[in-house]
């Protein structure tokens, strides 16, 4: 009866347990990678590191399926809550600022990790739709892996621009 009674709280009570599809988010634009660039943990899948925040990494899609450290969860997307499953953490500004940079947090629905997927493509804070999350332009890094080798930038909060259009419409996907 115990095992019963988990089994119904894990489904039906557990707030961070992801009931929609995982998806990968991407950048419209591919900019200088041919893949694209999804959001994702910094680190390398299973081994990934969520202390250390995340960044824009070329999408692992191109292998045939999304990758832990980029799979998000499509129902939380609806509800503004930007949630990674497997490693039960949400992602979140480090303020509602110009150049904050987005970090990974246990989820705790706080102002600092709501953002809404709008139907244009952008990414902003729910307190503020005048910043968005932007890739960081200019030259990408080469990441550790790949063949080719994966490319990496970093991300953070920016004013929400035409200009700025290729670094901040993004999109969602099942897998490539």
């Amino acid at each position: 009866m115990r095992k019963l009674t988990f089994l119904i709280y894990l489904i039906f009570l557990s707030p961070n347990i992801g009931l929609g599809e995982s998806v990968e988010i991407y950048i419209r634009d591919q900019l200088d990678e041919n893949r694209g660039y999804c959001l994702d943990i910094k680190g390398y899948k299973l081994k990934a590191k969520i202390t250390h925040g995340l960044q824009a990494h070329t999408c692992y899609s191109y292998q045939g399926e999304i990758a832990v450290d980029q799979a998000f969860d499509s129902l939380k997307l609806t509800k503004n809550q930007f949630f990674l499953p497997i490693f039960d953490v949400c992602m979140e500004s480090e303020s509602i600022a110009v150049s904050a940079p987005i970090r990974l947090n246990k989820c705790n629905y706080g102002k600092l990790q709501q953002f809404k997927l709008d139907i244009k493509g952008r990414i902003y804070p729910s307190s503020d739709i005048k910043l968005c999350l932007t890739v960081e332009q200019g030259q990408s890094k080469k990441g550790r892996g790949g063949s080719p080798v994966h490319l990496k930038r970093n991300l953070a909060l920016q004013p929400c621009s035409n200009a700025l259009r290729p670094y901040q419409i993004w999109s969602t996907r099942t897998s490539n």
